[in-house]
């Protein structure tokens, strides 16, 4: 249990909500049309029609599925709208003096939350209790889930513009999904129009008009690009009130379950609103995240106005770009570019107008008002009432300036050197290590094939003869007998595509069932010394300064499944990247969770090429543009670095198996392969039994 410092009254107070701050009046929105009766609840919606889907009917699934997105849609705007409403109604008025000072402070709070429960069950037709959901149920909407089974209802009515959309709109928050990303495709296929629109169900407006913005100042059209960065500023702050509002709403402690804790009045009012508040002062990174993202767009807000100071002084505007320099420079108060900006704007000015008489925008001057009134509040409460909390750097730059909209000194605007901002799409990610390659093979009899440049890309290398045809049929022969369906894929046969049957096994199981006598324990072996072989190669070739560590070894193999090869439009392994999520619509790959970051090298051993199809590709990050396609076949090794300047997949295996073992490496030790640090020491074990040194003493079931 945490310890706790009690707060007098006037502390309390300050752990209320000033109900002043925050940015621009928001201007009024039309009320929209409601169905008769009380709103159904969207958890149980969404459980019918996921149960219409399975139950094959699909017109009852697209109604069902539908109408819970409505739902979905309509308590959270009743939710916000109430809020509002009660927030101008009941206003928390500061307690005054004399006896029972508290009680008026009381009053309005017992009014403000009697308002908000009358408001929603007005407006919902019925108790708001009904409306309370699980986590997972929330997750799935939160993900976008029932627009995936919509894709596939929609398909099955034949409709396939609504599919083409519920599935994009699915994709845009799952950009790891690379299978919806092929249903896209093939939709769009189906419908015979390769250039459908493809459009965003659930797009936040304020990322749409400011994707526009930049969009229009990229092609140097700055009226229209003025136009849409002022919209999206005002549907910024616009959802910065509604993401505040929801806030609003029951918290998960840590400590407690809700309503069920036995924590005294102002404790418990100062632990929630604090949960209330911190959330609150998140929005401004919920409202910089992309779905389905874990990282914000680095310093988003700022670089609005970063845009406007720009834009508006190209069209001649030098009042307005001087306010927004200013706004910029409440941010990033040291930035000497904008420093500079804002000398020369005040130096075009006419004699008029007073430099030192134009402010900084006043929506973002309220908007960072507020927003270290509540870092101030917070952090003052965290000393206060125990509890750890960091500020986060929510205006982080990475290096230098984004932009480069530096407007040199002394230069008039005819003449004036241009740098524009680039935010387009980056041809390769960056990579934060020195490129090298070209390095020793170490190993007799290793044939060198192609390099990165052969290879159209960067840190690739292929290469023959890694495996003798010997080698090749033991470890095939091995395979079958210690591979498991679905392993690694927590027993799913078909991971990848219903197409294929998936079976792997692990050094650490193949040396096990040798030790049991299931396997020969010499093939088991071959398979612990072919990995430690190709990690020494890949280490050699690219040169690298440290030592390379497993950070997963796998032995794989992809059997077609007959009757199921007609017509296939699919990959076995759809286009990736090892350590990022691929994101082709924006041309990145995000290094973040639940992407394997911290990997740094791959590799493909192959056993056969008694297979038809399989081919491995590497691909541009649109995921469709190949850029080089390597046939398997016995001893054949692909390596290449794991981000996002590789991104590759497995073309349909079509007829019979294909088998390899497949690598990766990481450069940090933290995250070395726990199995293969046991298997190195049966591996010691085994090396001191057969030099007589030592018994073997262990029990396989808890050494291995």
């Amino acid at each position: 249990m945490r310890e706790r410092i009690w707060a007098p009254l006037p502390l309390l107070l300050l752990l209320l909500p000033p109900q002043l701050w925050g940015g621009p009046p928001e201007s009024p929105r039309p009320e929209p049309q409601r169905e008769p009766g009380p709103l159904q609840p969207f958890d149980l919606l969404y459980a019918s029609g996921v149960a219409a889907y399975y139950s094959e009917d699909y017109e009852q699934a697209v109604r069902d599925l539908e109408a819970a997105l409505r739902s979905h849609r309509r308590l959270r705007e009743v939710r916000t709208r109430c809020a509002r409403h009660c927030a101008a109604r009941r206003p928390l008025a500061p307690p005054g003096a004399g006896p029972a000072a508290e009680l008026p402070f009381f009053r309005a709070l017992l009014e403000r939350a009697r308002c908000y429960r009358s408001c929603q069950s007005q407006r919902l037709g019925g108790p708001a209790s009904r409306h309370r959901v699980s986590e997972d149920v929330r997750s799935d909407f939160q993900r976008r889930v029932p627009y995936n089974y919509l894709q596939r209802a929609y398909i099955k009515l034949n409709q396939l513009e609504k599919a083409v959309e519920a599935a994009h709109t699915f994709f845009m928050a799952n950009p790891e999904h690379m299978e919806m990303q092929q249903n896209i495709e093939n939709y769009r296929t189906m419908a015979g129009v390769e250039a459908l629109q493809l459009v965003d169900l659930e797009a936040r407006p304020h990322l749409e008009s400011y994707s526009a913005g930049v969009k229009h100042y990229e092609a140097d059209d700055f009226e229209l690009a003025i136009k849409y960065f002022e919209q999206a500023l005002r549907e910024y702050f616009s959802e910065d009130t509604e993401c505040r509002a929801l806030c609003e709403g029951p918290q998960r402690f840590e400590e407690y379950e809700y309503l069920g804790y036995k924590a005294g009045l102002y404790e418990a009012i100062a632990d929630h609103y604090m949960q209330v508040l911190v959330c609150q002062h998140e929005c401004v990174r919920e409202l910089a995240t992309r779905p389905g993202r874990l990282s914000p767009i680095e310093n988003f807000l700022p670089l609005h106005y970063d845009y406007l100071q720009f834009a508006y002084y190209r069209v001649g505007e030098y009042v307005k770009a001087l306010e927004c320099a200013k706004a910029y420079l409440l941010l990033h108060p040291d930035d000497e570019d904008v420093l500079d900006n804002v000398d020369y704007y005040e130096s075009l000015l006419d004699d008029s107008s007073d430099p030192a008489s134009i402010e900084a925008r006043e929506d973002l001057a309220m908007f960072v008002k507020r927003h270290k009134m509540e870092s101030e509040l917070i952090k003052s409460a965290a000393e206060g009432l125990g509890f750890s909390y960091t500020e986060p750097n929510y205006w982080i730059r990475y290096g230098g300036r984004q932009d480069e909209n530096r407007v040199p000194s002394g230069v008039n605007v005819e003449g004036a050197e241009v740098h524009g901002l680039s935010m387009g799409k980056k041809s390769s990610p960056k990579i934060d290590r020195d490129l090298r390659e070209g390095g020793p093979l170490l190993y007799e009899n290793i044939t060198f094939v192609y390099n990165s440049e052969q290879l159209n890309g960067t840190q690739r290398v292929l290469l023959d003869n890694v495996l003798s045809e010997e080698q090749c049929r033991e470890l095939h022969s091995v395979a079958s007998g210690i591979m498991l369906v679905g392993d690694g894929y927590r027993g799913k046969t078909s991971p990848h595509t219903p197409n294929e049957k998936f079976e792997g096994a692990t050094v650490l199981k193949a040396l096990k069932f040798g030790y049991e006598g299931r396997v020969p324990l010499k093939s088991a072996r071959l398979f612990y010394d072919i990995s430690e072989k190709a990690r020494k190669i890949v280490e050699s070739y690219f040169m690298l300064n440290s030592t390379l560590y497993f950070s997963y070894t796998h032995m794989v193999c992809r059997t077609a499944l007959s009757g199921q090869q007609d017509r296939r439009t699919d990959l076995s392994h759809p286009i990736h990247a090892d350590n990022c999520l691929l994101d082709p619509e924006a041309n990145e790959c995000w290094k973040e969770p639940p992407a394997y970051t911290f990997r740094d090298y791959s590799a493909l051993l192959y056993m056969n090429d008694d297979f038809e199809g399989g081919e491995f590709i590497f691909t541009e990050m649109d995921a469709k543009t190949v850029t080089a396609s390597i046939k398997p076949k016995c001893g054949r090794m692909i390596s290449f670095s794991s981000g996002g300047e590789n991104p590759h997949g497995v073309k349909a295996v079509t007829k019979g198996q294909r088998c390899a073992v497949a690598l990766w490496f990481t450069l940090d030790p933290l995250y070395r392969e726990l199995e293969r640090i046991q298997a190195d020491e049966v591996i010691a074990i085994l090396d001191r039994e057969q030099q007589g040194k030592h018994e073997l003493n262990i029990n396989p079931k808890d050494e291995l």
